[in-house]
């Protein structure tokens, strides 16, 4: 019988080549639809729209200083080498999206739909996900110290090679989750959520610490 863990499967963005170079600065307003470009070298900066959307559109070397995009609707869409730092993505739609090699410092993903999205490489130390639905999600090689996924609803969800020290997971189900490949000193968690995860002898110590346990070191 075959036990080896099966690889979650992605679908990727389908961002075409070669797209037209787009200037949004002075049409972002409400309900905006932006389709089929790229946008780069640039910074966008002191906006609060609700309800925009972003189809088929690269982001590269961007810069996101005070933005606001509540229920964003991003699909098909490429960040790469960007800053969205601090950026408010709350309830957005977020489908089929990768970020990589990205400043997330502080983005507010609180109440987002995700699916099939990958972050690569990025530094997203106390981003929020908390009440997030999220399905087909890949964080990558990511910093997440301190990141919280409060009461988040998780499906075919990978942390592979993530610093995840204080991330906040109180409240979500770990089952089915590998931490094995992740570092960190301490997790948030609820203890009745832990079944099913699944983590390193190293970190064993560390979750029965969590479930109360003395853990005895040998000839002690």
């Amino acid at each position: 019988m075959n036990n080896k863990k099966k690889k979650t499967m992605l679908q990727l963005p389908k961002v075409p080549d070669n797209l037209p170079q787009l200037d949004i600065n002075n049409q972002l307003e409400v309900d905006q639809y932006f389709n089929n470009g790229s946008i780069y070298d640039c910074e966008i900066s002191n906006k609060s729209i609700e309800r925009i959307s972003f189809e088929k559109i690269l982001f590269k070397n961007v810069i996101f200083t005070n933005i606001s995009f509540r229920n964003i609707e991003l699909t098909d869409v490429i960040f790469d080498k960007c800053d969205l730092s601090n950026v408010d993505f709350s309830n957005g739609i977020i489908h089929r999206v990768k970020v990589t090699d990205s400043k997330l410092l502080g983005m507010n993903l609180s109440g987002a739909a995700l699916r099939n999205v990958t972050f690569n490489d990025c530094f997203a130390n106390y981003a929020s996900f908390g009440f997030s639905d999220q399905k087909s999600v890949h964080f990558n090689s990511c910093s997440l110290s301190h990141a919280d996924f409060y009461e988040s609803k998780f499906k075919s969800i990978e942390f592979n090679r993530c610093h995840m020290h204080q991330a906040n997971l109180a409240g979500t189900s770990l089952k089915g989750i590998d931490l094995s490949s992740c570092s960190f000193e301490n997790l948030t968690v609820s203890v009745e959520q832990l079944e099913g995860c699944i983590i390193s002898q190293e970190q064993a110590i560390g979750f029965a610490k969590i479930l109360g346990l003395v853990v005895k070191q040998p000839h002690e």
